[in-house]
């Protein structure tokens, strides 16, 4: 039987092949009672679940693929973190041994008090965590049933696979992924959760937010995937499979086209130059940016350098990791933003509690409370600029004490380093990221003491919003098009302009291809994105004419009406 399904578009293509379904709800367990003369064993099946667990992530984390996304490391770390929970770790034997009850059973109702504790936050991203919780438990529960994780040996390789779940994790996802899936599908998620990130950043087509696919769709059935306009065809008959074929292959051949485009200046018609920068997060990711034409690293997540691992990188182990980028981009600008660790992103021996980490001690706040930590990393960073064109950047500058206070340290760094007599290019470059509404509204202050400044989108609308994108039930209000969103972007880089300091965007924004033409028409000239999305928008920047784009994007900033904003977008982008 045929019939259609919507969700939510997070990463385009359209993708043909037959449903594999992945296991789901195994938190739904029987109860029962052991005999006494059975409890040891059986708290001694919950350890070595338990302890295999741990090793499975300790695989995921050591055997990292190169297509993971930035925000794999953390997602990882963050689900070690939960399992490591007295409740996972210690609650289950316990209650094994007290009540004497199956590891199952212990494991469920440990889970849900662990869940509970999560629903009682006012914050609304600690709230969303309780996902990862039940993710973990299924992992554990799995380990005991003898199927750990989602094992991808089943995927047939004669046709093209779907995988449909109800939920994904960024660990199973990118377990999958050597399996050369089609797309992937399922009922959770929304436009900026993590499962939507991955998506992008594997360049896979995907819809989320399905709601009742996984209950709906057989093993086997036929699908089409339509990841542009969230649109998924279940059982297709023979007329909208040619139609959707025919689409498909004029997809793959607009992508080659874009291939092609690699060498190619990303000039506008009218002849100004736009700069297409590469976000990273290793050395290894130069040659991917570089494979799509990227002019440079936008930015260098470094924090990836210090997760998952038992001991802090130490200088050595930092200065060639930025030195092999800075010589691998060949001259070309490499951008390194110093650790933005705390939130979500934390480190073994550093771990801090804290009722909103969002708001709390993290990046350039955590960097200055660790001078020792920073003062490493800035030693590194400055001894790389020796041999590229390195640039450091600050993130989360939000008051110019911080800032005062950053420069302070880089000029104590340089000192020692001249005293030493290391050599590292005295004419470095110090930006700061505009990620907080106070700073962009401050923006002249920073701009005296910058050399360039690039705007953090993802947090810049968290924050100007309130609004956690990965708490589903918020989700869809976080919105970059509300007009204090753009009336904050445009400011920021109309007073940069102004002033003649750099400006440039890292954020998800960058890579996406709504908002190229939004952006141009506002007067920024360098974006920074997934690898991946360079090609698409260079194409964008070679068809836009920047005197026709002005006028509509003025009467976009003048439109207060959200609706309205999208008709004019829409007609930008026409």
């Amino acid at each position: 039987m045929i019939f259609t399904l919507h969700g939510i578009a997070v990463s385009s293509g359209i993708a043909i092949g037959h449903a594999h379904l992945l296991s789901h709800n195994s938190l739904e367990v029987e109860h029962y009672t052991l005999p006494k003369a059975f409890i040891v064993d059986e708290i001694a099946r919950f350890d070595a679940a338990l302890q295999a667990t741990r090793r499975e992530f300790a695989g995921l984390r050591s055997n990292r693929p190169s297509y993971a996304a930035a925000e794999f490391d953390a997602f990882l770390e963050l689900h070690q973190m939960i399992l490591d929970d007295p409740l996972l770790s210690i609650g289950p034997r316990e209650m094994v041994e007290r009540e004497h009850c199956n590891a199952e059973w212990a494991i469920k109702v440990q889970t849900d008090a662990l869940a509970a504790q999560f629903d009682e936050f006012e914050d609304a991203y600690l709230r969303e965590r309780q996902a990862d919780v039940k993710q973990v438990a299924e992992r554990l529960l799995k380990q005991l049933s003898g199927q750990p994780g989602h094992q991808p040996t089943h995927l047939r390789h004669d046709v093209e696979t779907i995988l449909v779940a109800h939920d994904l994790s960024p660990a199973d996802m990118i377990q999958y992924k050597p399996q050369q899936f089609a797309a992937f599908i399922t009922d959770a998620g929304s436009a900026t959760s993590h499962t939507a990130i991955v998506a992008r950043s594997l360049n896979t087509p995907c819809v989320v937010g399905l709601h009742h696919a996984r209950e709906l769709i057989r093993e086997d059935d036929l699908l089409i995937l339509d990841g542009e306009q969230g649109v998924l065809i279940v059982n297709p008959d023979k007329a909208i499979l040619a139609e959707y074929r025919l689409l498909q292959s004029e997809w793959e051949l607009e992508r080659k086209k874009l291939k092609r485009l690699r060498t190619a200046r990303a000039n506008t018609l009218d002849g100004a130059v736009i700069e297409l920068h590469a976000n990273i997060e290793k050395p290894e990711d130069i040659i991917e940016a570089r494979e799509n034409g990227a002019t440079g690293v936008g930015l260098f997540r470094s924090e990836f350098l210090f997760l998952n691992r038992d001991e802090l990188p130490n200088e050595e182990e930092q200065f060639e990791a930025y030195r092999a980028a800075a010589s691998g981009m060949n001259g070309q600008p490499v951008t390194i933003r110093t650790f933005d660790l705390g939130a979500d992103k934390q480190i073994k021996g550093a771990e801090r509690v804290a009722s909103n980490p969002a708001l709390g001690l993290r990046a350039i706040r955590l960097c200055l409370a660790e001078p020792q930590l920073f003062r490493t990393q800035l030693r590194a960073l400055l001894r790389a600029t020796h041999y590229g064109n390195v640039k450091i950047l600050i993130p989360m500058l939000s008051c110019v004490s911080e800032l005062n206070q950053t420069l302070q340290f880089i000029a104590a760094t340089r000192q020692e380093l001249d005293i030493e007599g290391i050599p590292y290019d005295r004419g470095v470059k110090i930006g700061g990221m505009i990620e907080i509404p106070a700073a962009a509204l401050s923006l002249n202050v920073f701009a005296r003491q910058l050399d360039f400044l690039s705007i953090g989108t993802n947090d810049l609308i968290q924050y100007t919003l309130a609004i956690d994108r990965t708490d589903e039930d918020v989700a869809h209000l976080y919105d970059p098009l509300h007009p204090a969103v753009l009336h904050l972007l445009s400011h920021v880089i109309g007073t940069a302009n102004k002033l003649g300091v750099p400006i440039s965007v890292c954020g998800e924004m960058a890579g996406e291809l709504a908002y190229t033409r939004l952006f141009l028409g506002m007067g920024l000239r360098q974006f920074s994105m997934f690898s991946a999305q360079v090609p698409t928008i260079k194409q964008r920047v070679l068809t836009t004419s920047l005197r026709e784009i002005g006028q509509l994007t003025q009467k976009i900033m003048r439109t207060d009406d959200p609706m309205k904003i999208r008709e004019l977008l829409d007609k930008l982008n026409d």
